[in-house]
């Protein structure tokens, strides 16, 4: 008799999507929220820390232009110090700039070695994968989408969604406060 009933209730796959994706909002966002507090406060170290800081000012023309017959580094992005290391050689394709960078630091600054230990949030951030983080990020957004239209279409359903349509109506104003807090965070 109740598979009769469930039967009468349009599109109840939807529904039942729906309703899962609710179930698990909470969860999902819970751990939204710890990836991007870990970033973030990864970030503020980095900006704090006064040897990553002489370390930026150490990085000058004299160490990033030894031996290098392609001309002069003017700036850089703070990824492209991942190429000094593999890819970027000097005229004698022994050393490449980072093992110039580190052989000064060690003569003239050792104190600046150890940028690291400033950095407390460091492991826990090299073990997120942005990538994933942001696919994640997308999913929680699409599957909110697909709340929101089939909370329109239950709308013309008539007194068979009246249920559904008040577990939404909850379900909104709990997205409400964590929507709101997540892109507090984010700004």
């Amino acid at each position: 008799m109740q598979i009769l009933e469930l039967m009468k209730v349009p599109r109840m796959e939807s529904k039942l999507q729906v309703l899962s994706f609710k179930i698990q909002f909470a969860s999902r966002v819970a751990d939204l929220r710890e990836s991007l507090n870990i970033i973030n406060s990864l970030c503020n170290e980095i900006r704090i820390s006064l040897k990553w800081e002489g370390i930026m000012k150490k990085i000058g023309f004299d160490t990033l232009n030894f031996g290098t017959t392609s001309g002069y580094v003017i700036a850089f992005r703070l990824d492209s110090l991942l190429q000094l290391i593999i890819d970027t050689r000097g005229t004698e394709n022994k050393k490449t700039p980072m093992h110039n960078l580190c052989k000064e630091l060690a003569a003239r600054s050792p104190q600046l070695l150890n940028f690291y230990d400033d950095l407390a949030s460091l492991d826990a951030a090299s073990k997120i994968q942005l990538e994933m983080l942001g696919t994640e990020m997308h999913e929680v957004v699409k599957g909110l989408k697909k709340v929101q239209l089939e909370y329109d279409a239950s709308q013309m359903d008539g007194p068979v969604s009246e249920t559904f349509l008040m577990v939404r109506t909850q379900y909104n104003l709990d997205f409400g406060l964590y929507y709101g807090s997540i892109h507090m965070e984010l700004s």
